[in-house]
């Protein structure tokens, strides 16, 4: 039996070589999962602990320390609504930019859709926002936050769904970058850094009374995501255009990366 390796559009996911090779997606993401967890010695605890310990070293700093407003909810029900989806972004970022330099002998053996390598880089960062949710639902618990529950059902899938699809776009990107120039492994740490304090994951954006600062967090799909998010479990009132605006800044970003993606994949076993 003959099988024909298709030419992909540089524009194109190839929606039907990732379903034909869907179960690389589940090896792949399962694979990840247990190196990151396999040799610690608490192992999937890190996943619930992780987001626990930055959500206690950022109240005492910020919230005690420099006063900062957080809408007036206890500040741990603030931040950790935007640490879960900060972790996703910043986790699924870091691992999809280094997916092909880190596969590089997979990539130089066999022939399998080259995306599924970071999109399942993301998939391992979802995993861990399962256990981040869970620990927030024990702190709204905690501090008996009223919730409207019918309004998370909808308003924290978009918020992943904005997440995910504006870290497939940067990490398609940069994990195609980072083949190429070696340079980006130490350049990507550094962004993340940077991002962490730019977004709103620590602080509301409300504070800034500038209209081209407003303008963009309304262009920032991360911000979106996070506020989108925090609206879900906190009762604020949700920014719908701005939600729109972003989800297209998403989808550009998201054409770019798989754009250079697919231009770049050609020679990826050659220069990984």
């Amino acid at each position: 039996m003959e099988y024909i390796i298709e030419r992909q559009y540089k524009f194109s996911l190839g929606i039907k070589e990732l379903i034909r090779y869907r179960e690389l997606f589940y090896f792949f993401t399962w694979r990840d999962i247990k190196v990151k967890y396999k040799q610690a010695a608490l192992g999937f605890m890190w996943a619930i602990l992780q987001p626990l310990a930055m959500m206690m070293i950022f109240t005492l700093i910020f919230s005690r320390g420099l006063k900062v407003s957080s809408e007036g909810i206890p500040y741990p029900v603030f931040a950790l609504s935007g640490l879960i989806i900060w972790n996703v972004f910043s986790s699924g970022l870091l691992n999809s930019a280094n997916s092909m330099v880190s596969n590089a002998n997979i990539i130089k053996k066999i022939y399998f859709p080259r995306l599924i390598i970071p999109m399942s880089s993301i998939l391992t960062a979802l995993f861990d926002f399962c256990f981040a949710l869970l620990i927030y639902i024990g702190v709204l618990i905690y501090y008996n936050h009223q919730t409207d529950w019918l309004r998370v059902l909808y308003c924290l899938p978009l918020s992943l769904i904005l997440t995910v699809t504006t870290t497939l776009g940067l990490g398609t990107m940069l994990s195609a970058l980072n083949v190429k120039y070696r340079d980006f492994q130490y350049v990507i740490p550094f962004m993340i850094q940077f991002l962490l304090f730019v977004n709103p994951v620590l602080y509301s954006s409300k504070i800034f009374e500038n209209s081209w600062m407003e303008w963009i967090m309304k262009l920032n799909p991360v911000a979106s995501a996070i506020n989108l998010s925090r609206s879900a479990f906190t009762g604020n009132p949700i920014d719908w255009l701005s939600v729109g605006l972003s989800f297209g800044v998403s989808l550009l970003l998201l054409f770019i990366g798989v754009y250079t993606f697919r231009k770049t994949e050609a020679y990826f076993a050659d220069l990984a």
